[in-house]
């Protein structure tokens, strides 16, 4: 069995505060490809950042994302949780270039049950390695929730729930599988 879980979603719908606690449970987690991507470049006073060069980011990101599906730890009986995925990031590279991106990400499997944080006004939060509005993450779900079935891949949708029961539902959905 695939012990590769994504959590993945709306941006600001609370997936690193679930994570966290997943973590703290005991299980490994894989940190978001994504915003290492931005400390790093901003750090080193880089380009490859969402708001200067999209395309440069999104790149950095897949080239980080595969390494990290790579080495992430196989022979662990517990769940892998991946703070979003290779293909949030295919997604995003391909409506941005057209080119058909998502294809190339299939051989990187994951559970084939991936969590979606769905958009949650009232906790969204911007900072500053998150600096869309709310109304480019609700476009970011809306594609995740395309891409995901598209290759295959089971989306549940994570409950507006305390952290506690929100970790309580994923382990007890992966329990059923």
């Amino acid at each position: 069995m695939n012990r590769f879980v994504i959590l993945s979603g709306c941006s600001g719908g609370g997936k690193s505060t679930l994570l966290a606690e997943l973590q703290r449970r005991g299980h490994t987690v894989i940190e978001e490809a994504g915003r290492r991507v931005v400390q790093a470049e901003t750090r080193a006073g880089g380009h490859a950042l969402p708001w200067v060069d999209m395309m440069a980011f999104l790149r950095r990101a897949l080239e980080m994302a595969r390494h990290d599906h790579a080495h992430a730890p196989r022979d662990s009986r517990q769940w892998v949780f991946f703070d979003r995925s290779l293909i949030d990031i295919a997604a995003a590279l391909q409506a941005l270039s057209g080119d058909p991106v998502l294809p190339q990400v299939q051989s990187c499997r994951y559970h084939p049950r991936v969590f979606l944080a769905p958009p949650w006004p009232e906790i969204y939060r911007q900072d500053t390695e998150r600096r869309h509005d709310l109304e480019a993450a609700l476009t970011e779900f809306e594609r995740l929730q395309h891409a995901y079935p598209s290759l295959g891949y089971t989306v549940s949708l994570l409950p507006k729930v305390s952290v506690a029961e929100r970790a309580d539902f994923v382990l007890s959905a992966l329990a059923e599988d």
